[in-house]
């Protein structure tokens, strides 16, 4: 029995009818067309788009095949042409991003183990000589990430993660990853030790404390950047890693 659709694709509608799973084939555009009848230029047109969304990938020996389901690429590709479009863009997304860590840190970190606290401690030492390793100071931005996303590693629910991902490749592509004031940095690793120290103590409501003051030294130094939004938008296959 075919799924309920949600979907007006016919390509990802035939998926879902089929019950294909991550790494089955589809058949070739052309017998998908008599199975279907879709013109081939429309079937190019709707796998173009579950290329970019993620959802289907296309290789020259293997043909079309199903991938995983991950939201993230059409929250990176929707948010940097969000980016593109406006200043305000990012500002708000920030907004969203706050009040997802905040809404779900407790049910994330009370996952967190003894090893996983070490981790995310190491990574605090890591950003500190980086920041303090004159003349040739490094800005801790693979730490910054990995950190933050840490807090979050166990958390089951792959669209609050994406949308956390998202904000990453949103501050990475307004630059702020290579804003360079140091006196910013010390402080803000100064709260990320802090909020580390509540969480392990289970600590709750003083940990969102602690990341409500971290955000606001966030927006005064969005403030006193200036955040460059031209050309944001890379091809749709590029992701970029921690």
């Amino acid at each position: 029995m075919p799924r309920k659709r949600f979907t007006d694709s016919d390509l990802l509608n035939y998926i879902l009818d089929h019950r294909l799973q991550p790494g089955d084939s589809l058949p070739p555009l052309t017998e998908l067309q008599k199975d279907l009848g879709v013109n081939v230029g429309k079937l190019r047109e709707q796998l173009e788009v579950g290329r970019a969304l993620g959802l289907v990938e296309v290789r020259p020996r293997t043909g079309i095949r199903c991938k995983p389901y991950d939201f993230f690429p059409a929250v990176r590709l929707s948010l940097l042409y969000a980016l593109s479009m406006s200043e305000n863009a990012f500002a708000a997304f920030t907004e969203l991003r706050n009040h997802l860590e905040i809404a779900f840190m407790e049910e994330a970190c009370e996952q967190l183990s003894a090893a996983d606290f070490a981790a995310l401690r190491s990574l605090i030492s890591i950003a500190r000589a980086k920041l303090t390793n004159s003349p040739s100071i490094q800005i801790p931005h693979e730490e910054h990430r990995a950190f933050h996303m840490g807090l979050f590693r166990y958390l089951a629910n792959p669209f609050v993660i994406s949308l956390l991902e998202g904000y990453w490749e949103a501050y990475e592509a307004v630059e702020l990853n290579t804003y360079a004031d140091l006196h910013y940095w010390q402080e803000a690793w100064d709260y990320h030790e802090r909020i580390l120290d509540h969480l392990e103590r289970q600590e709750f409501e003083a940990a969102r404390g602690a990341f409500l003051e971290h955000t606001d030294l966030m927006r005064h130094r969005q403030q006193s950047a200036a955040l460059p939004l031209a050309a944001l938008l890379p091809h749709p296959a590029h992701h970029t890693k921690e």
